[in-house]
């Protein structure tokens, strides 16, 4: 359910995807029975095309995955993780208008 710019990670590759990437990397947590995450999903897809080259977009599905959610302690989806060097950096909980997205994009790239 990732658009071509956002790339589809597990917990196999989290580390060496989202951890270890030189740009900064927002994790979209979802799941396919979410509405709130389908509901944002355009927003995020639409960023990742517009960032492209500047920052790496992924997505995580909580029910294939359990280890990293529980790891960063998500309890409600969808999260949106913000990475830079290896660190989380911002964090946005529930369904959010596109702009509050894009703030926290914005942050990490300064």
């Amino acid at each position: 359910m990732a658009g071509v710019d956002v790339v589809n990670v597990g917990d196999q590759d989290f580390d060496q995807q989202v951890l270890k990437s030189e740009q900064p990397v927002l994790v979209d947590f979802w799941a396919t029975w979410c509405a709130p995450c389908r509901a944002i999903a355009p927003s995020v897809e639409a960023l990742a095309t517009e960032y492209r080259g500047k920052m790496k977009f992924t997505k995580m599905n909580i029910d294939d995955n359990q280890k990293t959610p529980q790891d960063y302690g998500i309890r409600s989806i969808p999260t949106l993780l913000v990475f830079k060097g290896g660190k989380v950096v911002d964090q946005i909980v529930g369904a959010v208008p596109r702009h509050k997205i894009e703030a926290a994009i914005t942050k990490a790239l300064s």
